[in-house]
């Protein structure tokens, strides 16, 4: 298989190769000959929102993204605005409802803010249906094709936890800028002088939280119908404090750059932030999304100074000479670390640099990892108890802990 083959459309647009990716998200080499279910990669992160008109600016202004596409009302789409925004390979989608009886209005008066679809580029839509639904998958949308002046794009999806769902995607004979019934658009968003080209590039992992007890079938799912492979645990006192815990594995494709971590809460003496989450969100659903970067000072820099609030870490986690004796030499300081509240962890294969945003809407639901890789294909899992017991203190002020 061909370099050509294994970038998606967005990492090539991107100017991302191979290389890059493997530090940035973790590839591993993989034989995609005898996979069932061949997935090549990301291709979009589909929200449903309040007001995507203002939720596009927050994006841009924010974020650094760059819009990119549009549907709605103006090009025929009576249903609902949606603004396409990208980010180095990272692709969003926020649809926000126009027509007072648009479901997704009745989605997102549950729900709130939320993801309602990661996307999958696949290189045959047709072959990945076919399996899911041998296996017990449930087919949402039967592979067809859309047509437009830039080519033709073929889909399928399947359905998965909550009203979370799969779209396959094949733009091997597709242009455009993303699908039929988009056009191409740009904003007036002027980026201030001196501000970085993009503050993210590639889509690590998404984490998406089930009620107790649906873990495992979930991973089952993706093991079974995505042909997935199971690639970390994290049971009983990895994420636990004296108060609440979770349970969390780790599913992902063949290469390692669809990465799907699955948490589900575990008995505590008070409740987890899987709890919350899934009171909430009004059940299971996509918790939160990790942005890789090439410079998480940069981007933490960035980001606070245009307003987002990051969870607070103490200092006492910077002081312990047993974190400075595990992690030994990182390329950035530990003070600078200290001073943006930046957590660190290595493991066999390198170490990771990670932080992590308070909800970035309303509700205690959806929020930001960023994560910076060298050589790390982990989690952080020795930071687990230092993010487990600030997420807690926020919790506790919002009083649902």
């Amino acid at each position: 298989m061909s370099v050509e083959q294994t970038l998606t459309s967005q990492e090539r647009l991107a100017e991302l190769d191979l290389q890059q990716l493997r530090q940035l998200v973790g590839l591993v080499e993989y034989d995609a000959e005898g996979d069932p279910f061949p997935v090549t990669g990301w291709d979009a992160v589909v929200w449903a929102v309040g007001n995507a008109t203002q939720a596009a600016s927050f994006f841009q202004a924010v974020f650094g993204m760059e819009l990119v596409a549009y549907s709605g009302p103006e090009t025929g789409n009576r249903d609902h605005h949606a603004f396409v925004l990208r980010s180095g390979a990272i692709r969003f989608v926020l649809k926000g409802g126009v027509d007072p009886d648009s479901p997704l209005l009745d989605h997102h008066r549950r729900h709130g803010d939320g993801v309602i679809d990661i996307a999958l580029e696949v290189p045959d839509v047709d072959k990945c249906i076919e399996h899911a639904r041998a296996q017990g998958a449930t087919v949402v949308e039967e592979p067809h094709d859309v047509t437009d002046e830039h080519g033709t794009i073929r889909t399928g999806a399947i359905a998965t936890y909550g009203e979370t769902r799969h779209t396959l995607v094949d733009r091997s004979r597709y242009t455009g800028p993303y699908l039929p019934g988009y056009v191409a658009r740009s904003s007036g968003h002027v980026k201030p002088d001196g501000a970085p080209k993009r503050l993210f590039q590639a889509l690590d992992h998404v984490v998406g939280n089930v009620e107790l007890g649906h873990m495992d079938e979930w991973v089952d799912f993706y093991n079974r119908v995505m042909g997935f492979t199971n690639m970390a645990e994290f049971i009983g006192d990895d994420i636990a404090t004296e108060y609440s815990a979770l349970m969390s594995k780790v599913v992902a494709s063949g290469n390692h750059r669809v990465k799907f971590p699955l948490n589900e809460p575990a008995v505590g003496k008070k409740r987890s932030q899987i709890d919350e989450y899934l009171d909430f969100y009004r059940g299971p659903g996509a918790q939160h999304l990790a942005l890789a970067t090439n410079d998480i000072i940069r981007t933490v820099d960035v980001l606070r100074s245009r307003g987002v609030e990051f969870l607070a870490t103490p200092d006492s986690y910077y002081t312990d000479p047993e974190l400075r004796a595990r992690i030994g030499h990182v390329r950035v300081p530990i003070e600078e670390l200290a001073s943006r509240g930046i957590l660190v962890d290595r493991d066999e294969d390198g170490y990771l640099l990670q932080i992590f945003t308070k909800p970035i809407g309303d509700r205690p639901t959806v929020f930001f990892e960023f994560i910076e890789r060298h050589g790390s294909l982990g989690f952080g899992k020795g930071n687990f108890q230092a993010l487990f017991e600030a997420i807690e203190r926020e919790q506790a002020k919002r009083g649902n802990f």
